[in-house]
């Protein structure tokens, strides 16, 4: 590809030389243009079909090249995964996001951000889909497109609405611990280099012995943590809009290249079981009193897309791609998501677009997937396209089959989340309490930024939330929004007396 770069001509899409691309074929000097100007007509449709459809999340997006270093001595007691021997460096490529705004939404806008890691390891991709929070505000996916229409354009307005947001988060008070996490300074990061990463489900691992570890993956940045205030933040809306993308880019391109440490928390599976968490939920931490983190290696960022689009545009991540010696786990969300990904990319870019360079595995790789749009390659030339066959093609090997799992002898059905766990309020209100009175006086006035423009029954439901958390937190944001905290909290008591 490089040498046709270089080339001196130009060509047609199907190699026809081009000799002149500057005027079209017309009747006369002042005619109209005719049908058989091919080149043009080659140019305008390829130009109408240039973009894909955006991502529905996480469309605007910066990313890089690097490499994940394994430093820990013996992960082999947790996991047979290659990935994780020791001195073992394996490519990589981040994809940073915002989640709710737009493709040209600014990189500073208070949101989760998207940390989207693929691994192109020896025995096939690994792909880590996470956020730089460790936590979300759902944790059933039936109702994740609910949630993102809130974070959307309202279908009236087509403007952003705090109505719309506060109402849902006002009536799913699971989301209270993403909340705070959001409208703290941790909502607007200074760029994707000061910011952790997280896997934020809860994943596992097995080892040699058949055993199994459920895992949580952290991603702790060596530049320092740095945020913006809410004020800091919606002025660099107006001084750059794509911030994030170009400290990323430009560091990288000085030589100055961002690092993670690497770390992860790991829980025997026995213990899952009885665990007064439930470890498995999205919207909690596993404190690290009980589960402390271990470092396992280092993830360094060190080469700039070549082509945004090729490469940051069509990087597609699916979080169903994992490495023998890994695996899931009962992680509603995650249990989502392994569908609901590679549908998009289905979707988004095609039904081939795991064949797309920077989505191709490094390592050799047979599947009897055939056809479809943009087929790649030689489609598999003419060997056989079914399985099994008598001709050579590739076969099973029994020692990769999955891990059985027992889930004791649990009914299927649909169970009420909230009635069987309705402690929303000890993580966030720790979390609140961690931090110092100035933080959480910015706290309380970024909440105060979108809640005190919607009606006050919406209010008070929230209020009352933040209540039950931290009476400090509860009153921090009433006073923030004009209001005395007295009322709301006996107006709620009454509702429910």
């Amino acid at each position: 590809m490089a040498e046709d770069l270089k080339s001196k001509q130009m060509t047609t899409d199907a190699g026809r030389p081009v000799g002149d691309n500057q005027n079209s074929i017309t009747v006369g000097n002042r005619g109209p243009i005719v049908f058989e100007d091919y080149l043009l007509f080659e140019k305008m449709a390829h130009f109408n079909r240039e973009r894909v459809p955006e991502r529905v999340v996480h469309a605007k997006g910066s990313a890089a090249h690097g490499t994940f270093t394994c430093t820990h001595p013996d992960m082999a007691k947790y996991t047979t995964a290659k990935v994780f021997e020791k001195g073992k460096k394996t490519p990589t490529f981040l994809r940073f996001s915002t989640v709710g705004g737009e493709k040209g939404s600014a990189d500073s806008e208070r949101d989760p951000r998207g940390f989207a890691l693929k691994f192109y390891t020896d025995e096939g991709n690994w792909d880590l889909v996470g956020n730089n929070t460790p936590v979300f505000f759902i944790r059933d996916p039936l109702k994740f497109s609910d949630f993102i229409h809130t974070q959307k354009r309202d279908p009236e307005t087509n403007l952003k609405s705090p109505k719309m947001m506060w109402d849902f988060w006002s009536l799913s008070p699971e989301s209270l611990h993403q909340v705070t996490i959001l409208f703290s300074d941790r909502g607007t990061p200074d760029g994707y280099r000061h910011m952790n990463g997280y896997g934020s489900h809860t994943f596992s691992l097995i080892n040699a012995k058949n055993e199994l570890f459920y895992v949580k993956y952290h991603f702790k940045t060596k530049q320092g943590i740095k945020n913006f205030t809410r004020e800091e933040a919606d002025h660099m809306k107006s001084v750059d809009m794509d911030h994030s993308q170009s400290d990323l880019f430009h560091s990288i391109e000085k030589g100055d290249f961002p690092k993670w440490t690497v770390q992860m928390q790991i829980m025997p599976e026995a213990e899952a079981e009885t665990y007064h968490i439930n470890p498995f939920d999205l919207t909690k931490v596993w404190p690290h009193a009980d589960y402390p983190v271990i470092e396992i290696g280092e993830l360094e960022l060190n080469r700039n897309p070549v082509n945004y689009f090729a490469e940051v545009e069509q990087a597609a991540f699916d979080p169903k791609n994992v490495a023998p010696g890994m695996g899931f786990s009962p992680d509603k969300m995650l249990q989502g998501r392994l569908i609901s990904y590679p549908d998009a990319h289905r979707y988004r870019i095609g039904v081939n677009y795991n064949l797309l360079p920077i989505n191709e595995p490094k390592c050799p790789y047979n599947t009897y997937n055939r056809d479809g749009s943009m087929r790649f390659g030689e489609n598999g030339g003419n060997g056989p396209n079914y399985e099994p066959n008598s001709f050579g093609g590739p076969t099973q090997d029994k020692k990769y089959i999955e891990r059985p799992v027992t889930y004791n002898t649990a009914t299927v059905g649909r169970y009420d989340h909230r009635e069987h766990d309705g402690d929303y309020y000890t993580q966030p209100g720790n979390l609140f309490r961690l931090m110092t009175p100035d933080a959480q006086e910015r706290l309380c006035g970024n909440i105060a930024a979108g809640l005190g423009q919607v009606e006050t029954r919406i209010q008070d439901l929230q209020i009352n939330h933040f209540y039950k958390c931290d009476s400090k937190y509860g009153e921090g944001v009433a006073k923030a929004i004009g209001r005395k905290i007295e009322e709301i909290v006996r107006k709620e008591e009454l509702v429910h007396a």
